[in-house]
């Protein structure tokens, strides 16, 4: 079983490209089916639940209007500093104008630019409440140096006026080698791996894993569907998914949805990997991989139960339609004991 272990990214490796190799994904040569220090470094993080980093891109400027509206936001109006790619300060109004001239000018020699074309990628490095606030600053200084540094310029601002300390980060889509940002899935990911990377060095304990890895199997809903129901409007996603669970659970029809499936496969197959790791530090014979492999298990024990969003909605509607009938029932049983005739009941 040992010379069979995968790589630790197995895990979260995306459907359509595999994620780009790391330290902790290396094998040993010698004994390739053997954890690394760095393989055991990286799941005693994951089930020791380190904190997870965000980075996501939160929208693309497509005029030099939003543009200046955007650099005019992340900066409150000149009021917040703001550092370029060549660590540069720009601060103020005055400051704020310099930039946003150099980026329209900057825009105007896009020749190259569809109409819908981007000017800019905006992104947002976050950490969880609690997090040193500077040192979050000088490792989002590090990730976009590493990233971006060598063909894009970028600018970036720190804001303190949550409770999550996070920077925004604004990158020019065209890079100096004439090719535009265009980030994908497994760009992401890497970038989170960066960023936790940089938090690490810092000495701030971060992850970068999907939430798959986490047992959790529902994707985090939109922003404006989450506001739609603040608001008490039901988006239509909800519905037609309502309508179409009572059509099933009303035997008027019955669809097949193949991904449930797969999200449940895919979960038993992760599942058994980490069980694959437990067993691997078992047998070492020293202590401190035995308590490894018990937090493992604990991981493992405390992961949700792998429910989709179908799942979830035919749990609600079982338990609306057990409370509606309680409540007949009780009713029923209080007018035969005010002495209702059944038909009056019926009635």
């Amino acid at each position: 079983m040992a010379s069979e272990l995968p790589p630790i990214s197995y895990v979260w490796e995306t459907p359509n490209r595999r994620p780009r190799r790391a330290e902790w994904d290396i094998p040993d040569p010698a004994a390739p089916g053997r954890l690394t220090p760095a393989m055991r470094a990286k799941l005693e993080r994951i089930v020791r639940r380190a904190p997870e980093v965000m980075v996501k891109i939160t929208g693309r400027t497509k005029s030099v209007a939003h543009l200046k509206s955007h650099l005019a936001y992340i900066t409150r109006n000149g009021e917040l500093d703001v550092e370029t790619e060549q660590g540069a300060t720009l601060a103020g109004r005055s400051g704020l104008k310099d930039l946003q001239q150099r980026w329209e000018d900057d825009a105007g020699l896009d020749n190259t630019r569809r109409r819908d074309g981007s000017l800019s990628v905006n992104i947002i490095l976050s950490m969880p409440a609690g997090t040193d606030a500077v040192t979050v600053k000088d490792s989002s200084r590090a990730f976009a140096i590493e990233t971006f540094g060598y063909n894009h310029d970028y600018v970036f601002v720190q804001h303190l006026d949550d409770k999550h300390p996070h920077v925004h980060l604004t990158v020019r889509s065209l890079g100096h080698d004439g090719k535009r940002l265009n980030p994908r899935k497994a760009d992401l990911q890497a970038w989170r791996e960066r960023f936790a990377g940089e938090l690490r060095l810092r000495g701030i304990a971060a992850e970068a894993t999907p939430r798959r890895t986490r047992g959790r199997v529902r994707k985090a809903d939109r922003g404006a569907v989450l506001a739609m129901r603040k608001r008490k409007i039901t988006p239509d996603v909800d519905r037609l998914a309502r309508n179409e669970v009572l059509s099933e659970v009303r035997g008027v029809r019955t669809a097949k949805h193949p991904w449930d499936e797969q999200i449940k496969s895919r979960q038993d197959a992760i599942r058994r990997r980490y069980l694959d790791y437990a067993a691997e530090l078992q047998r070492s014979g020293v202590a401190a991989d035995h308590e490894l492999a018990r937090q493992i298990r604990q991981f493992l024990d405390d992961m949700p139960t792998v429910e989709t969003r179908r799942d979830i909605l035919k749990k609600e509607l079982s338990d609306l339609a057990s409370t509606r009938r309680r409540g007949t029932e009780q009713r029923t049983d209080a007018d035969r004991r005010d002495g209702i005739p059944g038909d009056e009941r019926d009635r």
